[in-house]
């Protein structure tokens, strides 16, 4: 199958795209970075690279784009400035923003101009989408939050439903993404084995979690599956709170995890954008339990003994 992709060079595009290419299809792929850099993701396997800002309406004037979007059958767009990097500064938000926002409307405008539009667009969003609540259990049933993430996932997803009528769309609400090579698991490690890991703020706050694997296996089965529409929370089934995760990872790497780290501390390095760690939520995925998607990995031990031994 003919397939575009966009914001899949980052974290879970690098183990996204060779399963892809592994299952035999036809990849045209939509970044910012060097083509060089993307072949290199792909094991240097045969795919087609655009490099492009898809934030900018200006590039999808371009005659590869245009060809790739009369040929392509289907759609992945994960596109998105990471959102608890940096601190939350005017011009980070208007980042994490546009990279979402911008891109999307960009995708859809483009799509909705073609003859033969794509059967299906599986467009990522996130379980920031819900807000944050100590104790409230979210599943796909909530409603949106309030909060800064929860209007940006508001409009990422309301974006994306503009969608031609005759393509089919799943909405992937992403939780905290586990594999060693990036992410927040990848910021933890040296910390936990150097010995000073532990809990961030007071330990009692949810982690929603997926491992990678498991999320690139969700997208490729909703490649695969015309079943898979709407919304699903891209979520393991037990999420954990924060002790737990600090005190799986400390265990899983025989190390100590008891110097925790402090919110005000956070705060002071990523400002508002602290709040996604500090605060935390429940998410299930009441959807995943209805399409009998199969976990790899459903509990925090398995997925960290799996990444790290």
């Amino acid at each position: 199958m003919k397939l575009l992709l966009t914001g899949c060079t980052g974290f879970i595009g690098r183990e996204l795209i060779p399963l892809l290419v592994k299952e035999g299809h036809s990849l045209t792929v939509i970044s910012r970075k060097p083509k060089g850099k993307i072949k290199a993701i792909a094991n240097n396997q045969s795919i087609n690279v655009i490099q492009m800002n898809p934030a900018e309406s200006m590039s999808w004037d371009k005659e590869d784009i245009q060809n790739s979007l009369k040929s392509c059958e289907g759609v992945i767009n994960l596109a998105g400035e990471p959102i608890a990097e940096k601190r939350w500064t005017t011009d980070h938000c208007k980042e994490i923003t546009n990279s979402r926002i911008e891109t999307t409307n960009n995708l859809i405008k483009n799509l909705r101009n073609q003859k033969k539009p794509p059967k299906f667009l599986i467009n990522a969003s996130a379980i920031g989408f819900y807000g944050s609540h100590p104790e409230t259990e979210f599943t796909e049933q909530n409603i949106e939050g309030d909060d800064f993430l929860a209007n940006v996932c508001k409009e990422w997803e309301s974006s994306a439903k503009n969608k031609p009528r005759a393509t089919r769309l799943l909405i992937v609400r992403i939780g905290i993404v586990l594999a060693k090579d990036g992410g927040a698991l990848g910021k933890m490690l040296p910390i936990f084995r150097a010995g000073l890991g532990g809990p961030i703020g007071d330990g009692k706050q949810w982690m929603s979690w997926i491992h990678r694997s498991d999320l690139c296996n969700l997208i490729n089965e909703s490649v695969k599956n015309s079943a898979w529409s709407g919304v699903v929370n891209g979520v393991a089934p037990n999420p954990v709170r924060m002790n737990e995760f600090s005190n799986s990872l400390g265990k899983v790497l025989d190390r100590p995890s008891l110097l925790a780290v402090p919110g005000p501390i956070l705060k002071l390095i990523l400002g508002d954008g602290a709040r996604v760690v500090l605060e935390g939520q429940n998410v299930q995925s009441q959807r995943l339990n209805k399409l009998k998607f199969k976990f790899s990995f459903p509990t925090i031990n398995d997925a960290l003994k799996a990444i790290l031994t």
